[in-house]
């Protein structure tokens, strides 16, 4: 395992301090607040540590209430709200100051059998293709994740597509890529809403913060080999934009489904 990937492993590890009581170190990506990604799949570890092995997370919805302090842990709070026959659930608060900064609700299933069906992924080259045609492998200064994206094309609505995986080698833990996806998930996708309005993140008059978000998990993932985002933008207004995403493996499994709401607002 690299170091960036090992970090980033002890990052969504967190720290038992309490039943029900975590802490989890912050990690400073160079953002004007804590990455919500962080948040999320620190979140989502804290629950699963109360819940029996043989059940999986399938989803995650949540709220972004207090911009987060990078530079200080965050405690996270879980609420065991129901242990039932083929449903767990859980709620937890993450709290940095004494003041929740954010909120969610988690629904773990163990495996059952059912009807199956899924939206087929799109027809796009594969990563060896785009390495070969030239394209490059985008990467942040002392961190695992990787992208490849696309040339950007005409649709109907916003949208960005791109290959991400965290490089290196990873345990066969199923939990642990569950909290790696709902981490990565939070990269490129509110800025879907930007794509048709000539404004890129970085921008000095843009004022961009999540507010919510939320992933279904359709089965089991292994992030450090490449998945494919399909993020599109149907809706944008009142300084919100909101995006969704799908993300397949190489496959073509449809492994989870994501959405999120956001502040989009143009200042003077």
């Amino acid at each position: 395992m690299t170091q960036p990937l090992a970090t980033l492993v002890d990052l969504l590890g967190l720290e038992t301090l309490e039943e029900n009581l975590f802490r989890g170190r912050s990690q400073d990506l160079g953002l004007p607040q804590l990455f919500g990604g962080q948040v999320l799949g620190q979140a989502l570890s804290a629950a699963t540590h109360t819940v029996d092995a043989t059940r999986r997370a399938h989803s995650l919805h949540g709220y972004f209430l207090r911009p987060g302090d990078a530079k200080r842990p965050v405690v996270y709070q879980v609420d065991r709200v129901r242990d039932g026959g083929s449903f767990t659930t859980r709620r937890v608060s993450a709290i940095q100051n004494g003041k929740t900064i954010f909120f969610c609700s988690a629904s773990f299933q163990g495996e059952e059998p059912g009807f199956s069906h899924q939206r087929e992924m799109p027809d796009l080259e594969s990563p060896q293709a785009l390495l070969e045609a030239g394209a490059e492998v985008q990467r942040f200064d002392g961190h695992p994740i990787e992208f490849l994206h696309f040339p950007d094309t005409t649709t109907d609505m916003p949208r960005k597509r791109l290959w991400f995986r965290l490089a290196g080698e990873l345990p066969e833990d199923g939990s642990l890529h569950r909290y790696l996806l709902a981490y990565s998930s939070d990269f490129n996708l509110l800025t879907t809403s930007l794509v048709s309005h000539d404004t890129f993140f970085g921008d000095p008059r843009l004022q961009i913060a999540s507010l919510d978000h939320a992933v279904w998990f359709h089965g089991d993932v292994t992030i450090n080999d490449w998945l494919l985002y399909d993020m599109e933008s149907p809706w944008a207004g009142g300084a919100r934009g909101f995006a969704r995403g799908s993300v397949y493996d190489r496959t073509g499994r449809l492994v989870a489904s994501v959405a999120q709401e956001g502040l989009t607002r143009q200042r003077d």
